[in-house]
């Protein structure tokens, strides 16, 4: 069994920050790529930003400068600081893990259950 719990949402002006973090837990072997997309309503869910187990990382476009993830591999953590937040920010924010449970099974991907990200005056 293996749960993604995050936390740090909630609503903030816009130019403000927030910082999100998702914890993996459970029966895990190791952890691949960590990352978080999000949905805003309407619209399809669509990548924010991801980092591999190395560090390596990409963001989409519209966060680029503004967003900054991280990963602590010791706690099986991932952050995501929010920077300079616009309206367009706003969306429910899930985090993503592709991870394995064994030594001999195939990564799959899992998915934590979201948290609100509302930028409004």
């Amino acid at each position: 069994q293996v749960q993604l719990v995050e936390s740090g949402g909630g609503l903030v002006q816009p130019g403000g920050s927030l910082r999100l973090s998702c914890a993996a837990s459970g029966s895990i072997f190791s952890i691949n790529r960590m990352g978080w997309y999000r949905q805003a309503p309407g619209k399809q869910r669509e990548l924010v930003a991801r980092i591999t187990s190395g560090g390596s990382t990409n963001y989409a476009d519209s966060v680029k400068g503004r967003f900054t993830i991280s990963r602590d591999n010791a706690k099986n953590t991932v952050y995501l600081q929010m920077n300079s937040l616009k309206p367009e920010d706003t969306a429910v924010y899930y985090c993503n893990a592709d991870l394995s449970t064994t030594s001999w099974g195939l990564p799959r991907d899992y998915w934590g259950q979201g948290t609100q990200v509302t930028v409004s005056s």
